[in-house]
């Protein structure tokens, strides 16, 4: 349940102020039918967390433990950094005329391409023989940080204080790289 929990936990945190919430905010705000997008959000996480908690998994059996251990410790102290950069949005996102679920599941999931959590994921299945756990945590804290978006949309974005979040969420990856480290006795060696 470890790899439950700590999956569920960095990405509910590294998620807050991340461009997939922002994404969430702008979805919530055009469309205005939560339901649909939080479908969407769920399968399109569920779809991208899978496939990369798989590469995770897949990458750790080719890497000697020692070498894992590092790469993923040194991976978690890099997300780390990467949090305290803001995230924004790139453009205005267009809405297709695929309907609302269709249209959330394609952005969320192109969105969510080489960030910071579906990179967070993948280094979580390395971390852990748990593959379907990590899924399930990274996926529910995912939606933990998002439907609250989806629900409050603008209201809730400008009473966070990001600039705090991002810090935690820093101090949260930083730690787990130490912790990582650590554990694995990487850092005794």
């Amino acid at each position: 349940m470890e790899a439950f929990f700590t999956s569920t936990l960095l990405v509910a945190i590294a998620e807050i102020g991340d461009k997939t919430q922002l994404l969430s905010f702008v979805l919530a705000a055009k469309l205005r039918r939560p339901y649909p997008i939080m479908a969407g959000i769920f399968v399109a996480t569920l779809l991208n967390h899978a496939l990369a908690a798989s590469v995770g998994a897949w990458l750790a059996s080719l890497i000697s433990a020692q070498a894992l251990n590092w790469i993923v410790g040194l991976s978690f102290i890099g997300f780390g950094l990467w949090a305290l950069k803001p995230d924004k949005l790139d453009s205005d996102p267009r809405i297709l005329g695929a309907g609302v679920f269709v249209t959330t599941l394609i952005a969320f999931f192109l969105a969510e391409m080489g960030d910071k959590t579906q990179f967070a994921t993948v280094a979580l299945a390395a971390r852990y023989d748990a593959l379907a756990l990590v899924v399930l945590g990274t996926t529910l804290g995912m939606m933990l940080a998002n439907v609250p978006a989806v629900w409050i949309g603008e209201a809730l974005a400008h009473r966070i204080n990001l600039r705090q979040v991002r810090w935690f969420a820093a101090a949260s990856f930083v730690l787990m790289g130490f912790w990582t480290l650590a554990v694995s006795g990487a850092l005794s060696d």
